[in-house]
C-alpha cells in the first residue's frame, strides 16, 4: 500500500525494522529536522516544521502497524474482532471496519475481490474473522465509544 511504503521510505524503515529501530530512526530524524534548529531563519524553521509533521504522521502510522504493536495488542483485537461488524467502508484497498464496541480498524491491501466477498456473504463477521482481519496489514484508527463495552 502506498501509505505504508511512502512512511517506510520518508523514515527509512523496511519491513524487517524492528520497533525499537524504527524509534531510533525516527528520533534521529527529528534530531536534524526539528524546527527549534533553526531559530534565526524563519524559511528553514517552517520547512523544518512541516518536514516533522510529516515524519511524526508517518512514525504514528508505521508504529500503529507493526507486529511488535499487535503482539502487545492481541487481546484487545481479539476481543474487539468477537464482537459484530457495526459499519464498514472501503476506498483505495482500505477496509475500514466499525465494530459494536465503536472501534474502528483500517485492512489495508484489502483486494477488490476479498471486498466483494465480503460485503456479498450473509455471515459477513464470519467471513472477515476467517479471511481480512488476520490476514491484512490492520491499525486501530479510533477506540471504543465511552460507555460502551
Amino acid at each position: 500500500m502506498k501509505k505504508i511504503a511512502d512512511s517506510r521510505k520518508l523514515i527509512g524503515a523496511s519491513s524487517a525494522t524492528t520497533l525499537k529501530e524504527l524509534g531510533a530512526l525516527y528520533k534521529g530524524l527529528m534530531k536534524t529536522h526539528h524546527p527549534d534548529r533553526f531559530p534565526h531563519d524563519e524559511e528553514q524553521r517552517e520547512a523544518a516544521e512541516a518536514f516533522s509533521k510529516r515524519l511524526i504522521d508517518a512514525y504514528k502510522f508505521l508504529e500503529s502497524i507493526h507486529p511488535e504493536t499487535h503482539v502487545a495488542q492481541t487481546e484487545a483485537f481479539e476481543q474487539t474482532v468477537a464482537s459484530s461488524i457495526r459499519d464498514w467502508h472501503y476506498k483505495s484497498l482500505t477496509l475500514h471496519v466499525t465494530f459494536g464496541d465503536g472501534s474502528t480498524y483500517e485492512f489495508y491491501g484489502v483486494p477488490p475481490k476479498t471486498y466483494n466477498k465480503f460485503v456479498n456473504t450473509d455471515g459477513n463477521t464470519r467471513f472477515a474473522r476467517r479471511h481480512i482481519f488476520e490476514a491484512f496489514t490492520y491499525r486501530k484508527a479510533s477506540g471504543a465509544t465511552v460507555g460502551q463495552a
